[in-house]
Protein backbone atom coordinates (compact mmCIF):
# COMPACT_ATOMS: atom_id res chain seq x y z
CA UNK A 1 0.00 0.00 0.00
CA UNK A 2 1.18 3.27 -0.65
CA UNK A 3 3.10 5.24 1.66
CA UNK A 4 3.93 9.34 1.81
CA UNK A 5 7.74 9.32 1.47
CA UNK A 6 9.56 9.14 4.52
CA UNK A 7 12.53 7.48 6.37
CA UNK A 8 10.25 4.47 6.74
CA UNK A 9 9.73 3.80 3.22
CA UNK A 10 13.58 4.11 2.39
CA UNK A 11 14.24 1.87 5.05
CA UNK A 12 11.67 -0.89 3.57
CA UNK A 13 13.55 -0.87 -0.04
CA UNK A 14 17.51 -1.12 1.56
CA UNK A 15 15.94 -3.81 4.49
CA UNK A 16 14.59 -5.85 1.61
CA UNK A 17 17.68 -5.37 -0.47
CA UNK A 18 19.65 -6.83 3.03
CA UNK A 19 17.82 -9.56 3.32
CA UNK A 20 17.45 -11.06 -0.23
CA UNK A 21 21.59 -10.85 -0.36
CA UNK A 22 23.85 -12.96 0.08
CA UNK A 23 25.11 -10.91 3.44
CA UNK A 24 25.53 -13.35 6.79
CA UNK A 25 23.62 -11.35 9.11
CA UNK A 26 25.64 -12.59 11.53
CA UNK A 27 29.19 -11.41 11.01
CA UNK A 28 29.92 -9.19 8.48
CA UNK A 29 28.91 -5.51 7.76
CA UNK A 30 25.55 -6.25 6.91
CA UNK A 31 23.97 -6.55 10.27
CA UNK A 32 25.97 -3.59 11.46
CA UNK A 33 23.60 -2.05 8.16
CA UNK A 34 20.75 -3.75 9.48
CA UNK A 35 20.67 -2.18 13.18
CA UNK A 36 21.36 0.94 11.65
CA UNK A 37 18.12 0.85 9.23
CA UNK A 38 16.21 0.17 12.28
CA UNK A 39 17.33 2.89 14.17
CA UNK A 40 16.32 4.62 11.39
CA UNK A 41 12.90 3.36 11.05
CA UNK A 42 12.89 3.86 15.42
CA UNK A 43 13.17 7.29 15.23
CA UNK A 44 10.98 7.97 11.92
CA UNK A 45 8.51 10.77 12.02
CA UNK A 46 5.24 8.57 10.98
CA UNK A 47 2.88 11.74 11.14
CA UNK A 48 2.81 12.29 7.83
CA UNK A 49 1.12 9.00 6.55
CA UNK A 50 -2.33 8.71 6.12
CA UNK A 51 -4.38 7.54 9.03
CA UNK A 52 -5.38 4.38 7.19
CA UNK A 53 -1.93 3.40 7.19
CA UNK A 54 -1.10 4.70 10.66
CA UNK A 55 -4.05 2.18 11.78
CA UNK A 56 -2.10 -0.60 9.88
CA UNK A 57 1.11 -0.13 11.58
CA UNK A 58 -0.85 -0.37 15.12
CA UNK A 59 -2.80 -2.69 14.45
CA UNK A 60 0.04 -5.37 12.85
CA UNK A 61 1.16 -5.53 16.36
CA UNK A 62 -2.46 -5.52 18.18
CA UNK A 63 -4.09 -8.99 18.50
CA UNK A 64 -7.59 -7.02 19.27
CA UNK A 65 -9.04 -3.76 19.02
CA UNK A 66 -11.98 -2.84 20.40
CA UNK A 67 -14.01 -1.68 18.81
CA UNK A 68 -12.31 -2.36 15.41
CA UNK A 69 -9.37 -0.90 13.37
CA UNK A 70 -12.14 1.44 11.29
CA UNK A 71 -12.68 3.04 15.02
CA UNK A 72 -8.62 3.50 14.89
CA UNK A 73 -8.73 5.16 11.82
CA UNK A 74 -11.10 7.23 12.15
CA UNK A 75 -9.72 7.85 15.53
CA UNK A 76 -6.08 8.96 13.63
CA UNK A 77 -7.79 10.83 11.07
CA UNK A 78 -9.32 13.59 13.23
CA UNK A 79 -5.99 15.58 12.98
CA UNK A 80 -5.65 15.99 16.52
CA UNK A 81 -3.24 15.31 18.96
CA UNK A 82 -4.58 11.69 20.84
CA UNK A 83 -4.32 11.49 24.42
CA UNK A 84 -2.51 7.62 25.17
CA UNK A 85 -2.56 5.76 28.01
CA UNK A 86 0.18 3.04 28.98
CA UNK A 87 -0.37 1.56 32.40
CA UNK A 88 1.77 -0.47 34.62
CA UNK A 89 1.42 -1.39 38.15
CA UNK A 90 5.30 -1.69 39.65
CA UNK A 91 4.54 -5.02 41.41
CA UNK A 92 8.21 -5.80 41.07
CA UNK A 93 11.74 -3.71 40.48
CA UNK A 94 12.31 -5.08 37.11
CA UNK A 95 10.32 -3.81 33.64
CA UNK A 96 11.04 -7.26 31.11
CA UNK A 97 10.43 -7.62 27.12
CA UNK A 98 6.91 -9.02 27.94
CA UNK A 99 6.10 -5.33 28.61
CA UNK A 100 7.87 -3.87 25.60
CA UNK A 101 5.21 -4.96 23.02
CA UNK A 102 2.49 -2.39 23.69
CA UNK A 103 5.74 0.34 25.12
CA UNK A 104 6.80 -0.34 20.77
CA UNK A 105 3.08 0.58 19.78
CA UNK A 106 3.55 3.53 22.39
CA UNK A 107 6.49 4.82 20.52
CA UNK A 108 4.88 5.00 17.28
CA UNK A 109 1.98 6.72 18.32
CA UNK A 110 4.51 9.17 19.95
CA UNK A 111 5.88 9.75 16.75
CA UNK A 112 2.21 10.02 14.98
CA UNK A 113 2.14 13.21 17.15
CA UNK A 114 0.47 11.87 20.17
CA UNK A 115 0.63 12.51 23.46
CA UNK A 116 1.38 9.17 25.10
CA UNK A 117 0.93 9.18 29.59
CA UNK A 118 3.67 6.19 30.86
CA UNK A 119 1.05 5.53 33.93
CA UNK A 120 2.06 3.93 37.23
CA UNK A 121 -0.27 2.99 38.84
CA UNK A 122 0.87 3.20 42.78
CA UNK A 123 -2.44 2.84 43.47
CA UNK A 124 -4.02 0.16 42.25
CA UNK A 125 -0.75 -1.86 42.77
CA UNK A 126 -2.12 -1.66 46.57
CA UNK A 127 -5.28 -3.05 45.65
CA UNK A 128 -3.77 -6.28 43.77
CA UNK A 129 -4.88 -7.56 40.86
CA UNK A 130 -4.24 -11.49 39.89
CA UNK A 131 -4.51 -10.88 36.25
CA UNK A 132 -5.78 -14.22 35.77
CA UNK A 133 -3.66 -16.07 38.18
CA UNK A 134 -5.72 -18.99 40.22
CA UNK A 135 -5.06 -16.69 43.36
CA UNK A 136 -5.40 -13.19 44.90
CA UNK A 137 -1.85 -10.91 44.03
CA UNK A 138 -1.25 -10.14 47.62
CA UNK A 139 -1.25 -6.03 47.92
CA UNK A 140 1.38 -3.75 47.97
CA UNK A 141 2.77 -1.28 50.88
CA UNK A 142 3.68 2.25 49.77
CA UNK A 143 6.93 1.30 50.45
CA UNK A 144 7.07 -1.76 48.27
CA UNK A 145 5.91 0.56 45.72
CA UNK A 146 8.28 3.68 46.12
CA UNK A 147 11.04 0.91 45.93
CA UNK A 148 9.93 -1.02 43.06
CA UNK A 149 9.24 2.36 40.87
CA UNK A 150 12.50 3.73 41.49
CA UNK A 151 14.45 2.84 38.78
CA UNK A 152 11.24 2.53 36.23
CA UNK A 153 12.08 5.71 34.10
CA UNK A 154 15.42 5.04 33.60
CA UNK A 155 13.99 1.00 32.40
CA UNK A 156 11.73 2.24 29.90
CA UNK A 157 13.53 5.48 28.56
CA UNK A 158 14.44 3.95 25.21
CA UNK A 159 10.83 3.58 24.21
CA UNK A 160 9.71 7.05 25.13
CA UNK A 161 11.05 10.74 24.85
CA UNK A 162 10.23 11.73 28.25
CA UNK A 163 10.63 15.40 26.71
CA UNK A 164 7.49 14.73 24.91
CA UNK A 165 5.83 12.17 27.04
CA UNK A 166 4.19 12.31 30.74
CA UNK A 167 5.44 9.77 33.18
CA UNK A 168 2.63 10.16 36.34
CA UNK A 169 1.27 8.03 39.24
CA UNK A 170 -2.35 7.24 39.29
CA UNK A 171 -2.22 8.73 43.23
CA UNK A 172 -2.43 12.24 41.91
CA UNK A 173 -5.78 12.11 41.34
CA UNK A 174 -6.98 8.44 42.89
CA UNK A 175 -5.81 9.65 46.53
CA UNK A 176 -7.99 12.63 46.97
CA UNK A 177 -11.10 11.13 45.50
CA UNK A 178 -13.94 11.40 47.80
CA UNK A 179 -15.95 8.50 49.00
CA UNK A 180 -19.33 9.89 47.05
CA UNK A 181 -17.82 9.95 43.56
CA UNK A 182 -16.40 6.62 43.85
CA UNK A 183 -19.74 5.50 44.83
CA UNK A 184 -21.52 7.23 41.98
CA UNK A 185 -19.54 5.39 39.55
CA UNK A 186 -20.07 1.98 41.47
CA UNK A 187 -23.81 2.79 41.48
CA UNK A 188 -23.64 3.32 37.86
CA UNK A 189 -22.20 -0.10 36.97
CA UNK A 190 -23.53 -3.89 37.17
CA UNK A 191 -22.26 -6.35 39.77
CA UNK A 192 -21.82 -8.66 37.08
CA UNK A 193 -19.59 -6.30 35.02
CA UNK A 194 -16.84 -6.95 37.39
CA UNK A 195 -17.58 -10.99 37.77
CA UNK A 196 -17.32 -12.08 34.00
CA UNK A 197 -13.58 -12.97 35.06
CA UNK A 198 -13.89 -16.70 34.88
CA UNK A 199 -10.83 -16.46 37.57
CA UNK A 200 -12.87 -14.65 39.60
CA UNK A 201 -15.84 -17.29 39.11
CA UNK A 202 -13.84 -20.25 39.93
CA UNK A 203 -12.04 -19.04 42.86
CA UNK A 204 -15.89 -18.19 44.26
CA UNK A 205 -16.81 -21.64 43.27
CA UNK A 206 -14.18 -23.34 45.09
CA UNK A 207 -14.69 -21.27 48.29
CA UNK A 208 -10.99 -19.64 47.82
CA UNK A 209 -10.62 -15.83 48.66
CA UNK A 210 -12.11 -12.95 46.84
CA UNK A 211 -12.10 -9.60 48.42
CA UNK A 212 -13.76 -6.61 47.32
CA UNK A 213 -11.24 -4.80 46.46
CA UNK A 214 -10.04 -7.32 43.70
CA UNK A 215 -13.93 -6.40 42.47
CA UNK A 216 -13.51 -2.75 42.22
CA UNK A 217 -9.72 -3.16 40.52
CA UNK A 218 -11.03 -2.66 37.45
CA UNK A 219 -13.00 0.58 37.99
CA UNK A 220 -10.57 1.98 39.59
CA UNK A 221 -8.05 1.41 36.95
CA UNK A 222 -10.94 2.98 34.44
CA UNK A 223 -11.03 5.67 36.39
CA UNK A 224 -7.42 6.81 35.71
CA UNK A 225 -9.00 6.99 31.72
CA UNK A 226 -11.54 9.05 32.87
CA UNK A 227 -9.13 11.26 34.48
CA UNK A 228 -6.67 11.22 31.72
CA UNK A 229 -9.88 11.63 29.03
CA UNK A 230 -7.75 8.99 27.15
CA UNK A 231 -8.45 8.45 23.50
CA UNK A 232 -6.14 5.28 23.23
CA UNK A 233 -4.82 2.66 25.57
CA UNK A 234 -2.19 0.08 25.88
CA UNK A 235 -2.32 -3.27 27.40
CA UNK A 236 -1.91 -7.00 27.06
CA UNK A 237 -4.29 -9.27 26.39
CA UNK A 238 -4.18 -10.34 30.14
CA UNK A 239 -5.58 -7.09 31.14
CA UNK A 240 -8.47 -7.05 28.08
CA UNK A 241 -11.53 -7.21 30.64
CA UNK A 242 -9.73 -4.72 32.31
CA UNK A 243 -9.37 -2.65 29.53
CA UNK A 244 -13.23 -3.75 28.58
CA UNK A 245 -14.40 -1.78 31.99
CA UNK A 246 -12.34 1.15 31.37
CA UNK A 247 -14.56 2.10 27.79
CA UNK A 248 -17.75 1.01 30.07
CA UNK A 249 -16.96 3.78 32.81
CA UNK A 250 -16.14 6.54 30.58
CA UNK A 251 -19.41 5.59 28.50
CA UNK A 252 -20.84 5.43 32.07
CA UNK A 253 -19.68 9.03 32.72
CA UNK A 254 -20.21 10.80 29.75
CA UNK A 255 -16.75 10.45 28.03
CA UNK A 256 -16.33 9.02 24.10
CA UNK A 257 -14.33 5.59 25.00
CA UNK A 258 -11.11 4.65 24.27
CA UNK A 259 -9.76 2.72 21.46
CA UNK A 260 -7.84 -0.56 23.26
CA UNK A 261 -5.15 -2.02 21.01
CA UNK A 262 -4.49 -5.37 22.89
CA UNK A 263 -1.27 -7.05 22.71
CA UNK A 264 -0.48 -10.80 22.27
CA UNK A 265 1.86 -12.12 25.52
CA UNK A 266 5.27 -12.89 24.82
CA UNK A 267 6.07 -16.63 25.95
CA UNK A 268 9.26 -17.03 28.29
CA UNK A 269 12.61 -17.46 26.70
CA UNK A 270 12.25 -21.35 28.09
CA UNK A 271 10.04 -22.35 25.05
CA UNK A 272 7.35 -24.06 27.43
CA UNK A 273 4.47 -21.95 26.84
CA UNK A 274 4.59 -19.85 30.15
CA UNK A 275 4.43 -15.96 29.40
CA UNK A 276 7.51 -14.46 30.17
CA UNK A 277 7.87 -13.47 33.69
CA UNK A 278 10.62 -13.11 36.87
CA UNK A 279 8.97 -15.80 38.75
CA UNK A 280 9.60 -18.63 36.31
CA UNK A 281 13.05 -16.64 35.53
CA UNK A 282 12.10 -16.85 31.52
CA UNK A 283 12.05 -13.03 31.24
CA UNK A 284 14.51 -10.76 29.90
CA UNK A 285 14.98 -7.31 31.90
CA UNK A 286 15.32 -4.22 30.40
CA UNK A 287 17.82 -3.37 32.91
CA UNK A 288 19.95 -6.31 31.91
CA UNK A 289 23.38 -5.25 30.79
CA UNK A 290 24.00 -5.96 26.71
CA UNK A 291 25.72 -9.18 26.91
CA UNK A 292 23.10 -11.11 29.24
CA UNK A 293 20.46 -9.93 27.02
CA UNK A 294 21.78 -10.31 23.71
CA UNK A 295 22.62 -13.85 25.70
CA UNK A 296 19.08 -14.71 26.67
CA UNK A 297 17.42 -13.82 23.57
CA UNK A 298 20.20 -16.23 21.52
CA UNK A 299 19.11 -18.96 23.91
CA UNK A 300 15.86 -18.93 23.47
CA UNK A 301 13.31 -21.59 22.02
CA UNK A 302 13.53 -21.96 17.77
CA UNK A 303 9.69 -21.72 17.69
CA UNK A 304 9.57 -18.27 19.46
CA UNK A 305 11.30 -16.72 16.68
CA UNK A 306 8.08 -15.61 14.43
CA UNK A 307 6.16 -14.42 17.39
CA UNK A 308 9.63 -12.16 19.08
CA UNK A 309 10.44 -10.48 15.69
CA UNK A 310 6.80 -9.66 14.75
CA UNK A 311 6.47 -8.09 18.80
CA UNK A 312 10.29 -6.83 19.69
CA UNK A 313 11.23 -5.51 16.90
CA UNK A 314 10.13 -2.87 14.33
CA UNK A 315 10.59 -5.42 10.85
CA UNK A 316 7.79 -5.23 8.96
CA UNK A 317 5.33 -8.41 8.57
CA UNK A 318 6.67 -9.07 4.95
CA UNK A 319 10.28 -8.76 5.93
CA UNK A 320 9.93 -11.07 8.60
CA UNK A 321 8.07 -13.43 6.55
CA UNK A 322 11.05 -13.11 4.02
CA UNK A 323 13.28 -13.84 6.53
CA UNK A 324 11.71 -16.65 7.99
CA UNK A 325 10.94 -18.02 4.55
CA UNK A 326 14.64 -18.43 3.60
CA UNK A 327 15.06 -20.01 7.10
CA UNK A 328 12.31 -23.09 5.85
CA UNK A 329 14.16 -23.50 2.28
CA UNK A 330 18.03 -23.49 3.65
CA UNK A 331 18.94 -20.00 2.28
CA UNK A 332 19.60 -18.58 5.48
CA UNK A 333 20.56 -20.76 8.54
CA UNK A 334 18.40 -19.92 11.80
CA UNK A 335 20.82 -18.84 13.82
CA UNK A 336 21.43 -15.88 11.56
CA UNK A 337 18.09 -14.82 12.13
CA UNK A 338 18.09 -15.31 16.09
CA UNK A 339 21.35 -13.15 16.14
CA UNK A 340 19.23 -10.34 14.29
CA UNK A 341 16.56 -10.33 16.79
CA UNK A 342 19.18 -10.30 19.53
CA UNK A 343 20.79 -7.70 18.11
CA UNK A 344 17.68 -6.07 16.72
CA UNK A 345 16.22 -6.04 20.71
CA UNK A 346 19.61 -5.23 22.54
CA UNK A 347 20.30 -2.44 20.23
CA UNK A 348 16.83 -0.67 20.82
CA UNK A 349 17.59 -0.99 24.72
CA UNK A 350 21.66 -0.30 24.63
CA UNK A 351 22.40 1.17 21.09
CA UNK A 352 24.04 -0.52 18.30
CA UNK A 353 27.25 -0.44 19.31
CA UNK A 354 26.95 -1.98 22.34
CA UNK A 355 24.34 -4.71 20.31
CA UNK A 356 27.25 -5.93 18.23
CA UNK A 357 30.00 -5.73 21.07
CA UNK A 358 27.71 -8.36 22.99
CA UNK A 359 27.37 -10.04 19.43
CA UNK A 360 31.01 -10.46 19.29
CA UNK A 361 31.55 -11.57 23.08
CA UNK A 362 28.53 -14.42 22.80
CA UNK A 363 30.44 -15.53 19.65
CA UNK A 364 33.57 -15.66 21.19
CA UNK A 365 32.21 -17.72 23.95
CA UNK A 366 29.37 -19.73 22.50
CA UNK A 367 30.72 -20.35 18.94
CA UNK A 368 34.77 -19.85 19.11
CA UNK A 369 34.40 -21.39 22.59
CA UNK A 370 37.78 -19.81 23.49
CA UNK A 371 36.92 -17.33 26.86
CA UNK A 372 40.04 -16.06 26.75
CA UNK A 373 38.74 -14.21 23.93
CA UNK A 374 35.65 -13.45 24.95
CA UNK A 375 36.57 -9.73 26.73
CA UNK A 376 36.78 -9.13 30.29
CA UNK A 377 34.62 -12.03 32.82
CA UNK A 378 33.52 -11.48 36.18
CA UNK A 379 36.70 -13.11 37.89
CA UNK A 380 37.17 -14.86 41.01
CA UNK A 381 40.12 -15.95 42.99
CA UNK A 382 40.76 -19.09 44.22
CA UNK A 383 43.01 -18.92 47.00
CA UNK A 384 40.46 -16.07 48.70
CA UNK A 385 37.07 -18.05 48.06
CA UNK A 386 38.23 -21.76 48.16
CA UNK A 387 36.11 -22.53 50.86
CA UNK A 388 32.98 -21.70 49.25
CA UNK A 389 31.17 -24.28 47.25
CA UNK A 390 30.67 -23.68 43.53
CA UNK A 391 27.14 -22.67 43.61
CA UNK A 392 27.89 -20.14 46.25
CA UNK A 393 30.54 -18.54 43.85
CA UNK A 394 28.02 -18.62 41.21
CA UNK A 395 25.30 -17.32 43.55
CA UNK A 396 26.98 -14.88 46.36
CA UNK A 397 30.07 -14.12 45.11
CA UNK A 398 29.87 -13.14 41.90
CA UNK A 399 26.31 -12.60 41.76
CA UNK A 400 25.52 -14.29 38.06
CA UNK A 401 23.17 -16.61 39.26
CA UNK A 402 19.92 -16.14 41.41
CA UNK A 403 19.75 -19.03 43.93
CA UNK A 404 22.05 -22.57 44.61
CA UNK A 405 18.53 -24.12 43.48
CA UNK A 406 19.02 -23.14 39.79
CA UNK A 407 22.97 -24.11 40.15
CA UNK A 408 22.21 -27.68 40.86
CA UNK A 409 19.59 -27.65 38.06
CA UNK A 410 21.95 -26.72 35.87
CA UNK A 411 24.41 -29.28 37.12
CA UNK A 412 22.13 -31.74 37.11
CA UNK A 413 21.45 -31.38 33.19
CA UNK A 414 25.08 -31.34 32.48
CA UNK A 415 25.92 -27.80 32.06
CA UNK A 416 28.65 -27.20 34.60
CA UNK A 417 31.70 -28.19 34.13
CA UNK A 418 35.42 -26.66 34.21
CA UNK A 419 37.14 -25.49 31.10
CA UNK A 420 40.84 -24.92 30.62
CA UNK A 421 42.37 -22.93 27.90
CA UNK A 422 46.07 -23.74 26.93
CA UNK A 423 48.10 -21.16 25.84
CA UNK A 424 49.44 -23.14 23.43
CA UNK A 425 45.54 -23.46 21.43
CA UNK A 426 43.95 -26.61 23.41
CA UNK A 427 41.41 -26.84 25.64
CA UNK A 428 40.07 -29.12 27.94
CA UNK A 429 36.49 -29.54 29.79
CA UNK A 430 35.63 -31.31 32.73
CA UNK A 431 32.34 -32.05 33.37
CA UNK A 432 31.05 -31.60 37.11
CA UNK A 433 28.04 -33.39 38.44
CA UNK A 434 25.62 -32.06 41.16
CA UNK A 435 27.40 -33.22 44.06
CA UNK A 436 30.03 -30.63 42.69
CA UNK A 437 27.35 -28.05 43.02
CA UNK A 438 27.72 -28.63 46.82
CA UNK A 439 31.41 -29.05 47.67
CA UNK A 440 33.82 -26.51 47.82
CA UNK A 441 35.57 -24.91 45.44
CA UNK A 442 39.38 -26.17 46.48
CA UNK A 443 38.13 -29.56 47.06
CA UNK A 444 36.82 -29.86 43.65
CA UNK A 445 40.22 -28.35 41.84
CA UNK A 446 41.94 -30.74 44.01
CA UNK A 447 40.35 -33.99 42.91
CA UNK A 448 40.81 -32.66 39.42
CA UNK A 449 44.55 -31.35 39.97
CA UNK A 450 43.53 -28.00 38.66
CA UNK A 451 44.53 -26.57 42.42
CA UNK A 452 47.67 -25.52 41.55
CA UNK A 453 47.80 -22.32 39.20
CA UNK A 454 49.78 -22.53 35.73
CA UNK A 455 50.90 -19.79 33.94
CA UNK A 456 50.67 -21.88 30.62
CA UNK A 457 47.10 -22.28 30.81
CA UNK A 458 43.60 -20.27 32.02
CA UNK A 459 40.72 -21.82 34.19
CA UNK A 460 37.10 -21.25 33.87
CA UNK A 461 34.07 -22.32 35.44
CA UNK A 462 30.73 -22.44 33.57
CA UNK A 463 26.99 -22.85 34.44
CA UNK A 464 24.63 -22.96 31.51
CA UNK A 465 25.72 -19.91 30.02
CA UNK A 466 27.38 -17.98 32.64
CA UNK A 467 30.90 -18.24 33.02
CA UNK A 468 33.73 -17.02 35.51
CA UNK A 469 37.54 -17.15 35.13
CA UNK A 470 39.24 -18.61 38.16
CA UNK A 471 42.00 -16.48 38.68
Amino acid sequence: MAMTATVFDRSAVQLRELIEGEGELREGPELARLLGLLAERRGADLSGLPARRQAELLGARAAQVLPGGDRLAELLAEGRPLTVKFGIDPTGAEVHLGHAVPMILASRLQRMGHRVVFLVGDITARIGDPSGRSAERPPLTEDDVRRNVATYRQQVGAFFDFERAEFRFNSEWLEPMTLPRFLEVLARLPASAALQREDFRNRLAEGSGLTLAELVYSVVMALDSVELDADVELGGLDQLLNLQMCRRVMTATGRQPEVVLATGLIEGTDGTGAKMSKSRNNYVGLAFPAEEMFGRLMSCADRLLPGYLRALTELLDEEIDLLLAQVDDGRRHPMAVKTLLAAAVTATVHGEPAALAARDSFRARFSVRRYSQAGPLPTVDPAEHGAATLGELLVRVSGELPSLNQVRRVAEAGGLRFVVEHTDGGQQTVPLGRDDADERLRVVLGAHDLARPQATRRLFLRCGRKVLELA
